[in-house]
């Protein structure tokens, strides 16, 4: 059968106990001067925080502590303990001085150390039996715990408003550089503003990627502290300072693995919306199936699918108003005579080269290019006619209508 917990404090006479936190409370004053004095030999670079009246705050939360635990004691260690709310102001400040909380933990295990040396030679000197300061001694490190979690609380908070603020911040910097301007883009002052409230160094020139969502529940990429991300888009967004730098590139590969999507082409930073207009394009392509999905597209790369494709209706008009010559040569036919003659405008070779680039015989394309000369005439002869042409050819193999 369990012991009850408490049990051998409880079984200490109510006289003992009174007399033992009537001794206690007595204490409190010149102890919590005592704790803060070792404390601050410990710690001399401990800041000094004071209150309204020119109290130090971490005298105030030892005072409270002490007062509370020794309240505790009265109750026969039976009740939840109450933790003073003071403590998650001690974690909130160890947050905005930049620490971590490990300096505070053990300035807390130093405190209660204090403490239970004397509360021990308080309950010899009333005589409380050791079961019962064994007893004690549990609860007071249970009460250590609790101190803790409340500064881990403090400190989880403030960290969260922070980040949040940091996101709000950064979110109106983005909506600066990423807007479409009309006029002229936003003056390097007002960027400088708002990148010193979120401490992002201004580089010179930045690529902007938008990426597409493997998951609606997919781990953010893991950027650096360099790279603006925003994830509340439907798109998510990626600013990447100087992405000409040596191993940029590879390294924003890597960053972003099991995403995909398309990086812009690096533009002077007040540009940055021209980098996201191109990589929305290539985004688009993407999903399309115009350009490769899988990893992240550089546009730079892939300059001739970004420039033929999007304007599909123009391009389009275009090739049904010159290509209108092959209209009756039927389907197969006519396919093989464009084949051959963006293969002879891009090379301007005779049938020999030509037939090696279509893997077919020299006399087959000596054949077609008559056949073209025919349909289209002299105009085959205008570099202006023959410009357009092979826009028009070249957009449509990239999607794929030509071999």
């Amino acid at each position: 059968m369990e012991t009850e917990v408490g049990s051998a404090w409880r079984a200490v006479p109510d006289a003992q106990v009174r007399r033992f936190t009537e001794l206690a409370r007595g204490e409190i004053p010149v102890l919590a001067q005592d704790i803060l004095r070792e404390i601050r030999q410990e710690y001399p670079g401990l800041p000094v925080i004071l209150d309204s009246n020119g109290v130090p705050m971490s005298l105030i939360g030892i005072r409270r502590a002490l007062e509370h635990f020794v309240e505790h004691l009265a109750t026969g260690l039976g009740h939840p303990h109450v933790h003073p709310p003071v403590f998650q102001e001690f974690g909130r400040g160890e947050l905005l001085e930049g620490r971590s909380l490990d300096s505070l933990q053990a300035i807390y295990r130093l405190g209660v150390r204090l403490a239970w040396r004397r509360l021990a030679e308080i309950g010899q000197e009333v005589q409380i039996p050791a079961p019962a300061m064994y007893e004690l001694a549990e609860s007071g490190f249970q009460y250590l715990d609790g101190l803790v979690a409340e500064s881990v609380r403090g400190y989880a908070e403030a960290a969260a408003r922070r980040a949040g603020e940091r996101l709000r911040l950064q979110r109106g910097l983005l909506d600066l550089l990423l807007a479409e301007h009309d006029e002229e883009p936003p003056s390097p002052a007002a960027i400088a503003e708002r990148a010193a409230r979120i401490g992002w160094a201004l580089p010179e020139t930045v690529a902007v990627a938008v990426l597409l969502r493997p998951a609606r529940e997919a781990v953010p990429p893991a950027v650096g502290p360099d790279v603006l991300l925003d994830m509340e888009r439907e798109r998510p967004i990626l600013v990447v300072p100087e992405p000409d730098a040596a191993g940029r590139a590879e390294l924003l590969r890597r960053t972003v693995s099991g995403w995909h999507g398309a990086v812009g082409p690096p533009v002077p930073l007040e540009q940055a919306a021209k980098s996201l207009r191109w990589a929305q394009q290539a985004v688009s392509l993407i999903e399309d199936g115009l350009l490769p999905g899988g990893g992240l597209v550089d546009c730079t790369e892939h300059t001739e699918a970004l420039v033929l494709l999007p304007p599909r209706e123009l391009i389009d008009d275009l090739g049904r108003r010159l290509l209108a010559p092959l209209n009756d040569c039927g389907t197969a036919h006519g396919r093989r005579l464009a084949e051959t003659l963006l293969a002879w405008l891009e090379t301007r070779g005779g049938a020999p080269e030509i037939a090696t680039r279509l893997g077919v015989h020299p006399q087959t394309v000596r054949y077609r290019l008559r056949q073209i000369r025919e349909l289209w005439g002299d105009g085959i002869d205008d570099p202006d006619h023959r410009f357009q042409l092979e826009l028009v050819l070249r957009a449509k193999r990239l999607r794929g209508d030509l071999g």
